[in-house]
């Protein structure tokens, strides 16, 4: 699900487009599991992606990337300069109601 790079670290994610808000809504599949609102049409979905783990990360755009499954629910993202404790640590702040 996480690992740790040479710059950063790699996160597995599962998105669902078209959703009510943009959320991570847990865990299926060993990948973290995202709601976006927007369509999978013209790359609106992994460019809200993007900007939500910029936002909830608290990391620049550009030190985000997809690495794999841009055209697939199921996708591998890249996040430069950041622990893989701080990830985690990022992300179960967002499970919180």
């Amino acid at each position: 699900m996480i690992t740790a790079t040479r710059t950063g670290c790699e996160i597995d994610v599962r998105i669902v487009p078209r959703a009510k808000k943009t959320a991570i809504d847990g865990v299926r599949d060993g990948a973290v599991l995202i709601r976006v609102a927007a369509p999978p049409v013209d790359n609106a979905a992994n460019d809200a992606l993007i900007e939500f783990l910029s936002d909830t990360l608290r990391v620049p755009r550009r030190s985000i990337r997809i690495v794999s499954g841009e055209r697939s629910r199921v996708k591998r993202v890249a996040i430069d300069h950041i622990h893989v404790s701080t990830l985690k640590a990022q992300l179960s702040m967002q499970d919180e109601p």
